[in-house]
């Protein structure tokens, strides 16, 4: 309010000195005619037009950086804002904050009107359960990502390991085919090491592969109780939103708001049963 005060002095002090300089420089003269008067004062309302305009653009251009200022701090705590346009023309509000203005401005032992009817908000870096709990989900996120990055591996590994088997078997089948075209050139010692060391392969593959079937099993779980944990994080969450929305419905600002707008209703529904006779 400050900021805009200092604006508006500077503006209205632009407006005095257009009419400052209209007196010096056209008013020298004690009769002027109609057409010169007309002329006069279509320059005057010209400069002076030019003048509101910038600045109630000035003051609207502000008003927007200072929204975005306010939204971004918002979006950065997940803060959920809503607006009332109506309540920019509540008469009531409006002369409290010009009581407020006289009061800040002209005595600074005054307590301020507004601080009497409307209290304060709590600020949100006292209560870190928000930050916690984005934290835990961002970290919860990592994980998840962590884990599915394991399950592709996993996943590409058991693939391979089957590709092994696959091969593994049309080699036993292509020695099995050379073995009964050529058994008669084939000692049985050699056959015996060959099946035995068909069924170390064997064995060695089976282990390995319950071994990654246990590690994806293990990772599945990991990733299931991870999802929980998200969940409920996201339960706490929405049921922190709701006790806030509970608690700002219990204060006197929400009623006095619900009541304005109850009596504004009845107003336009009566309009309307007017306009309709």
């Amino acid at each position: 309010m400050r900021f805009a005060r200092s604006q508006r002095g500077l503006r209205l002090k632009t407006v005095d000195s257009c009419f400052h300089n209209l007196k010096e420089s056209r008013l020298v003269e004690e009769t002027l005619t109609v057409d010169e008067v007309s002329e006069i004062l279509s320059e005057l309302q010209a400069v002076v037009h030019s003048e509101v305009e910038s600045e109630l653009i000035n003051a609207a251009y502000t008003n927007v950086l200072l929204l975005r200022q306010l939204f971004s701090q918002a979006e950065k705590w997940y803060l959920k804002l809503q607006t009332d346009i109506s309540e920019l023309e509540n008469r009531e509000l409006l002369e409290q904050v010009a009581e407020f203005e006289k009061a800040e401005f002209t005595s600074s032992n005054k307590k301020p009107i507004l601080d009497i009817i409307k209290p304060k908000l709590a600020p949100l870096n006292e209560g870190v359960t928000a930050e916690l709990l984005n934290k835990e989900i961002l970290r919860l996120q990592e994980e998840n990502e962590k884990l599915r990055s394991r399950l592709k591996t996993v996943e590409l590994q058991a693939t391979n390991a089957l590709k092994e088997k696959s091969a593994l078997e049309r080699a036993l089948q292509d020695l099995q085919l050379d073995q009964g075209n050529q058994q008669d050139f084939i000692k049985a010692q050699d056959l015996t090491d060959l099946e035995n060391t068909v069924a170390a392969l064997k064995s060695e593959f089976q282990r390995t592969l319950n071994d990654k079937t246990e590690n994806q099993k293990s990772l599945e779980a990991t990733l299931a109780t991870a999802k929980h944990d998200l969940l409920r994080v996201q339960e706490q969450l929405s049921l922190a939103e709701k006790e806030l929305e509970k608690k700002f419905q219990q204060t006197a600002a929400y009623r006095n708001m619900k009541e304005i707008l109850t009596k504004k209703n009845d107003q336009i529904k009566e309009l309307r049963k007017r306009l309709v006779k």
